[in-house]
């Protein structure tokens, strides 16, 4: 004489509608035991072998890059060298290799970030002149405002922080992923449980996957969650546009006649668009920090702030794969933004701009962002990645969004539960539907 199914569902909302009370035990008894079993291979070496350094010219070279050639732009020793060298003060480098036998079968270029209130307070100038904010900022707010200048976090991020997309973890060609994030995790959790002498780090995130990663659900069983960021907006290069000109002419007549207008109004206005070769970047480093730093200052939160040296660097890192464009007016440089290449990828990385030209009406943001599909068709490439700020103006040139995630657990094994419901929460922005190519089916890549 059991009430019926409904009469439990409504008392035991955690029910499903078909659930009785005997299945309802049953699952909960499979939870539990699945609860434990995650627990105890958390604790059970998984039989991999580790190199682990804090330098990258600490590790054998050979063996990072038989795991890295492939991997792309920020994996590079040379590049790696260039962030521990000349990136931002509050981060330290950590690198691990995985072993299988004498076989090296991934790769790990992580960072301690350590974090304060200060990071997470926008420059009171700045919040003023634009008080309401954006959706991310608005939930951040009671953070923000609680955060003190005594907080001092440190973080241990597998990833770069000086980028955007999966650039943390590199697999050897080949090799089984899904059977070798368990390695990833417990190779993280040595290199957490070292940081215990430097001032420890409660959690560890692994940045930015796409859907390409699916493989790193297998992170579940050592209790990360996923957290769903703005997307990263990529545009796709159709095949017939070998130029810039081949580009615009895809777009349809409004969105060519707004380009071609923002291009005779910076020329109206005495600017030129030039490209800066690796001595030109290091001659006007100085200056293209300042507009960096100008860029920066909006930002809501700001985790780490470049050097002035580094884009030199990075100039001379990479000669063949970085680009620096700038929008010179008179003997003033008042934008510029660097592009970089990975593989078939073009990234529009860094931008700055003059905040005063621009509120004169010079559509300088814009024009960097054409800048950037120079550079992407010139290095014949198939897609250029722009990053997950500012997605209006890059949906209007056709980029669409490509979700990304980041995947987090904290050291304390209980509150990984309760994170599991903070992320539900947290809101990210979503970007806008714009068409702003000729509607020719085949035309663009994109029907």
């Amino acid at each position: 004489n059991s009430p019926p199914v409904s009469v439990w569902a409504s008392r035991f909302p955690c029910m499903a509608d078909s659930e009785t009370p005997k299945n309802a035990l049953r699952r909960l008894r499979r939870n539990l035991e699945d609860l434990r079993e995650r627990h105890a291979e958390r604790r059970r070496p998984t039989g991999f072998g580790f190199a682990f350094a804090d330098r990258i010219d600490y590790l054998d070279p050979r063996r990072w890059d038989a795991v890295t050639a492939h991997a792309g732009f920020f994996l590079r020793r040379s590049v790696l060298r260039a962030i521990e060298e000349h990136g931002p003060e509050n981060i330290a480098p950590r690198y691990a290799l995985l072993f299988r036998g004498d076989e090296p079968v991934a790769a790990i270029a992580a960072q301690v970030v350590t974090i304060t209130g200060q990071h997470l307070r926008r420059d009171k100038a700045v919040a003023k002149a634009n008080p309401r904010g954006g959706l991310r900022r608005r939930a951040l707010a009671p953070a923000v405002r609680a955060a003190g200048d005594g907080l001092r976090e440190r973080l241990l991020v597998a990833g770069n922080l000086l980028s955007w997309g999966f650039h943390g973890v590199a697999f050897a060609p080949g090799a089984p992923e899904a059977e070798l994030w368990p390695g990833v995790a417990e190779a993280l959790h040595r290199v957490r449980r070292a940081e215990h002498l430097s001032g420890g780090a409660d959690f560890t995130l692994v940045k930015d996957l796409t859907p390409r990663e699916a493989a790193v659900d297998a992170l579940r069983r050592f209790s990360y969650r996923p957290l769903e960021t703005e997307p990263n907006m990529v545009l796709a290069l159709a095949p017939g546009w070998r130029t810039y000109d081949d580009y615009l002419a895809a777009l349809d007549s409004n969105y060519r006649k707004k380009v071609k207008g923002q291009v005779k109004k910076l020329a109206a206005a005495g600017c030129t668009v030039e490209l800066l070769d690796a001595a030109g970047v290091a001659a006007h480093a100085d200056r293209l920090h300042q507009l960096y730093l100008a860029v920066q200052a909006n930002a809501s939160v700001r985790l780490v702030t470049l050097r002035p040296s580094y884009f030199a660097e990075l100039a001379r890192a990479a000669p063949d794969d970085f680009r620096c464009t700038i929008i010179r007016r008179g003997g003033d440089i008042i934008g510029f933004v660097t592009t970089v290449r990975e593989h078939t990828t073009a990234i529009g990385y860094y931008i700055g701009f003059d905040r005063s030209a621009a509120a004169e009406g010079l559509p300088i943001y814009l024009q960097l962002l054409h800048a950037t599909i120079r550079d992407a068709l010139a290095w014949r490439c198939d897609r250029l990645s722009l990053g997950r700020t500012a997605l209006e103006p890059k949906a209007g040139l056709g980029a669409k969004p490509e979700p990304m995630a980041v995947w987090l657990r904290h050291r304390v094994s209980p509150l990984n539960w309760l994170l599991r419901g903070l992320l539900e929460t947290v809101p990210h922005a979503e970007p806008p539907e714009r068409s702003p190519f000729k509607s020719v089916k085949g035309e663009n890549g994109s029907g």
